[in-house]
């Protein structure tokens, strides 16, 4: 199996047992990566910190960057993609959890479709403990089935991917966009012309809670996600007839709708 590095961040609302269960997840693998970099954005705090200075001292291949202030999202994502060694990267969220099989399974696929650039899959949500599934997000396989379906809705978990260093970088990298960093990304490798896959299997367990709903909606979020949509429509994508439609169903589910409904409305529709 070719070498490949693992990606993560941290910040200092970060649960330290939440982070231990993500690291172990991704050391206890059939195939382990080659490298870890571990991005702190921001101070963290002193338990979390601690922990990781013990991790540093007992697995050589971990690479911690730490940063001076938080940066967010996709400033703590691209300092770490800048930071790998390896050409194939992994994404791993800070508080979710990796099947034993993960990379395996997407080192796999790599070699069965040596011209894609991104490999993700699916995702369960899980709340407390990962028997206690609350939903899983489907998302389709091939590359035309994704760029079709990206001119509606984001269609890659972006805690599952795999991706392929030089190929993300010659687009930028991850930009910041609030709250849709990846989306944006995935938009800018398709009008490239790279391409997609996804392992229609389970890659990870994502930790939920009750105000994952809450953080899809508000003013800001919409305003973020209509930008994105005019972005699509200026930039050839989708047409303006597309462009209104998913501007106005974002505007009804993210500032219309109350949470307890928006939570509703995800699970039953955007959830299997």
């Amino acid at each position: 199996m070719r070498p490949f590095t693992v990606c993560m961040s941290v910040y200092k609302n970060d649960r330290t047992d939440d982070f231990i269960k993500a690291f172990n997840s991704i050391c206890n693998q059939t195939v382990p990566p080659s490298e870890i970099v571990l991005v702190e954005d921001g101070p963290v705090s002193d338990d979390l910190e601690k922990n990781i200075v013990k991790l540093e001292q007992t697995i050589p291949h971990l690479k911690v960057v730490r940063l001076k202030k938080n940066i967010g999202h996709a400033g703590a994502r691209q300092t770490a993609l800048k930071a790998a060694t390896n050409e194939f990267i992994a994404i791993m969220d800070s508080d979710d959890i990796s099947i034993p099989n993960r990379f395996e399974q997407q080192l796999k696929a790599f070699d069965e479709h040596p011209n894609v650039s991104v490999i993700g899959g699916l995702i369960k949500e899980f709340v407390e403990t990962p028997e206690n599934v609350v939903g899983e997000r489907l998302v389709p396989e091939n590359d035309a089935e994704i760029k079709s379906y990206l001119k509606s809705r984001c269609p890659m978990n972006l805690v599952t991917v795999m991706y392929k260093k030089n190929d993300i970088l010659s687009v930028g990298g991850f930009i910041d966009w609030y709250c849709e960093e990846d989306y944006y990304l995935w938009i800018r490798l398709a009008q490239d012309n790279f391409k997609f896959y996804n392992i229609q299997n389970n890659l990870v367990n994502v930790r939920v809670g009750k105000e994952m709903y809450s953080r899809r909606g508000g003013l800001k979020y919409f305003k973020s996600e209509a930008r994105l949509q005019w972005y699509m429509f200026k930039h050839g994508i989708i047409g303006l007839l597309r462009c209104a439609f998913n501007i106005v169903g974002r505007f009804v589910v993210q500032v219309a709708m109350p949470n307890k409904i928006r939570g509703f409305v995800f699970q039953k529709l955007f959830r299997k």
